[in-house]
This record gives structure tokens, sequence and C-alpha cells, in this order.
């Protein structure tokens, strides 16, 4: 095909040329005709040589080829039943999964859902102000798109474990703990168990509680009684054997701080308390002022009788008015009823008698003085609490309609108002009652030992004029 291509290409160059021939020499366009012509076939016949070597080795190539595309389609084939076995692997283990998918389903809820739970129980406990890198370690549990492996389980397993074992333990270290100012204070720290934890800065010994959030031991805002506080210390030094601890877990404890002062209980009963408070006041100076006048009044009458006795018995009426005139500046009022008795020594008995319970009944009334007043005043302060009670519950239910019962905070008012004031009538009316018959008692004892006497005082007198035989 390319001897002919160079045969017409020659052949036009022939052509060509023959314009510019017509004026050369014939032979000498032979010539060179003849020559390019050998150089057309000479290099045509390289130019086959060169397609003869490129088409070999297009031949060889494409055998290669050809043996490269049957290899694929062999691999081709493997991998098609490699495919077909591998779907019907995958079709038997969906099988043998969808038949166990919910067991391995309620095993990871289990284990999540004792991860939550540990996780409370973590959180809530004081211990974990001690470790809080359990709570760390516990925290890739919680996550959904973890599952949980055979680790996992162990981990929980000993953080149960762990948590068991702290709560067994009283042990006392120095940490860091907040003080009742705010700031961050070193110290002795006593946990016992997870129930109580306390603490010593070297300045107070005090109640901790835990805070949640924080992870960290705050110390109380009030401090315990001196009583607790002395046996917490000595406690921590080893001279106690047994302290105070809170089973609650700090409710108890947190009383201490919630804890009303005197004060506010008062203020919370409203405005009925101050009445019964005046009564309290005013029944205290009435029963101060009775007591001192009935210890003034008893004196010594049995040493004075006994005198007085003998003298009489003697007739020694004389000596018996001195000693009367003697003890005058004295508050007893004996003293007043023995001179009745003796400026009726020359009367008959029933007149002696009656001038005596007379010289009595003068003098009782000085003796149950206030007394009637503190019985009143008994009577009166219940009745202020049962109406401050009253009022407190019109309040309540007032806030009720107002507002229902949705916040009971609301309600505490009126509620605190009621039972406050009835604490506070009965606490004042019930020592006002005890003390009233106390000293009721004593007038008694006192106006009983005046009969005595006026009626000792009587007999001798009478015993004298039947001796004598004559009207003294």
């Amino acid at each position: 095909m390319r001897a002919i291509l160079l045969l017409a290409v020659l052949g036009i160059s022939l052509v060509c040329a023959l314009p510019a021939a017509l004026g050369e020499d014939m032979r000498e366009a032979s010539l060179q005709a003849t020559r390019d012509r050998e150089a057309a076939w000479e290099e045509a016949r390289q130019a086959e040589a060169r397609i003869l070597k490129d088409r070999e080795g297009l031949r060889a190539r494409v055998a290669e080829l050809e043996a490269r595309r049957q290899e694929l389609e062999s691999g081709v084939e493997r991998l098609e039943g490699d495919i077909e076995r591998r779907r019907e692997e995958n079709a038997r283990l969906s099988g043998i999964w969808a038949e166990k998918e919910l067991a391995f389903q309620e095993i990871v809820g289990s284990v999540r859902l004792s991860a939550r739970d540990l996780e409370a129980i973590l959180r809530n406990s004081p211990l974990s102000a001690v470790a809080p890198e359990r709570l760390d370690r516990l925290e890739p549990l919680l996550h959904k798109k973890h599952f949980p492996g055979i680790e996992d389980v162990r981990l929980l397993a000993g953080l149960y474990l762990d948590e068991a074992a702290r709560s067994g333990e009283v042990i006392l270290r120095e940490g860091a703990f907040v003080d009742r100012k705010g700031a961050d204070r070193q110290g002795k720290i006593l946990t016992l168990g997870k129930f109580t934890a306390a603490y010593d800065d070297g300045d107070e010994t005090g109640f901790l509680r835990y805070a949640e959030d924080a992870r960290r031991f705050f110390a109380l805002s009030a401090l315990p009684s001196w009583f607790i506080r002395r046996n917490l210390a000595r406690y921590m030094e080893g001279k106690e054997e047994a302290v105070y601890t809170d089973l609650s877990g700090g409710a108890a404890l947190r009383q201490i701080t919630h804890k009303p002062s005197l004060l506010e209980q008062i203020r919370s009963g409203g405005a009925i308390v101050w009445p019964i408070l005046g009564i309290a006041v005013l029944a205290l100076l009435l029963v101060a002022e009775r007591l001192v006048y009935l210890k003034r009044v008893h004196g010594n009458t049995d040493r004075l009788m006994e005198n007085m006795n003998r003298m009489a018995e003697q007739g020694e009426w004389e000596g018996c008015q001195e000693l009367v005139r003697r003890y005058e500046g004295k508050p007893w009022p004996v003293i007043n009823v023995l001179a009745a008795g003796l400026a009726s020594r020359s009367e008959d008995r029933q007149t002696q008698e009656s001038i005596l319970q007379e010289a009595i009944l003068r003098e009782a009334p000085r003796l149950e003085r206030f007394l009637s007043v503190l019985g009143i005043l008994g009577a009166i302060a219940p009745l202020l609490g049962l109406l401050g009670t009253v009022t407190g519950m019109i309040a309540t239910f007032r806030i009720i309609t107002l507002y229902g019962t949705g916040d009971p905070r609301m309600m505490s008012g009126g509620i605190s108002e009621a039972l406050v004031t009835t604490e506070l009538g009965l606490a004042v009316a019930i020592p006002i009652m005890l003390l009233h018959t106390l000293l009721s008692r004593r007038v008694d004892h006192i106006v009983g030992e005046m009969e005595e006497k006026a009626v000792a005082l009587t007999n001798i007198m009478q015993k004298a004029r039947v001796e004598n035989g004559i009207c003294i």
C-alpha cells in the first residue's frame, strides 16, 4: 500500500517536472528520475519494515491483553462465587442475630440502667468528694452510642463494690473543704461511711454537707451545740469511742441550719403573740412578788409560839405582851393573830375563838393578794392561743380561696400563726396554773399555821383560867 503511494508521488513529481525538463537534457532527466525512484523505493522498504515490526509487537500486546482479560474474567467468576457465599453467610448470620437481638437489647438496657442507678448513687454520695474520679470513669457507659462490653460490666461491678466498701469505713484524713465563710480550708475530715462527715480545722469543729454539683464538702452554716462539738473533737483525737451520727444522710443535720430562733418563732405567731407575752411577763412579776412576800411573812413562828406557851403556862401575860410587841416590826400575820388573842384572854372560849378567827380572816386577804389575778391570767392565756389558732386558720383558708393549694408555702404563714399561738398560749398558761396552785397551797399552809397557833393559844388561856378558877 505504501509502495503504491510512493509511485503515485513519483509520477506526480515527474508530471510536475516536465515543464522544467523541457529545457534540459532528457538524459539528465532520466538519470535524475532513476535516482529519485531508487531513493523512494528504499524509503518505502524501510517504512514497510517498520510497519511489519510494529505489527508483530501489536500482535504480542493483543495476545497479552487477551490473556489478562481471560484472567480477569476468571477472577470475576471467582468473586461472584464468593459474593454468593457471603450473601448466604450474611443471611444465616442475620437469622441468628434476629433470634438473639432481643436478648442483647435486654442485656444492654440492663447495663445502662444499672449505670444510671449507680450514677445517681455516686452523685448523691458524700464519698464522691473523696473519690470524684469514679463518676468520670462511669461517664462512657451513659452514652447511647456506646455498646457496653465485658470490661464495662466489670467496671460497673467494681464501682458498686467500691461504694459498698467505702460506706462501711470510718476514715480520718487531711482534706480540703469550704468553711462557713465560703473560703477554702484545710483540716481534718472525718467520714462515717456515707452518713456523716465532720471537720476540725484547729479553730472550730462542726459537721460537713456534700454538694452534688461541686463534688465538695461545705461546712454547715450553723455550728452544733458545745457538747456535740466536744464529742466530735475528742473522737477525732481518739479519746471517745462513740460519736454523733446522722443516719438520715444529712437531713437531720440540716435542721441545725434551718432551726428558727425563739424570736423568729414568736414573730411567726402574728399579733396575738404579744398579748400572750404580756400575760407571761405580768404573771412572772406577780409570782416573784408573791414568793418574796410569802417567804417574808412565814418567819420562825414555832420558836415564837414555844416561848409564848411557856410564859402563858406560868401566867406571865405581861411577858407575852412584851414578846408580841418585840415582833411587831416583823411582817408575820401570826403576830397580829396572837396579839388579838392576848387582848381577848379575859373572854370566854367561844368569844376568844371568834376574835381569833376574825383576826385570821383579816390577815388572809394580804396573803391571797394577786392569786385570783394569776388564776385569771392562767385561764386567759390558752384562750388567746385558741384565738390565734382561729385567726391563723381563717388566713389560711382565705389564701386557699384566692390561690388554691398548689403552693404549700403560701399557706405556711397562717398555719404557723395558728400553731405558734396555741403553743405559746399553753406554754404560758401551764406554768401560771402550776405556780398559782403552788402559791395557793403556800397561803393555805400559812393560814393553817395561824389557825393552829390560835387554837393552841386559846387552849393555854382556857387551861390557865380553869386552874386559877378566876377570870384572867
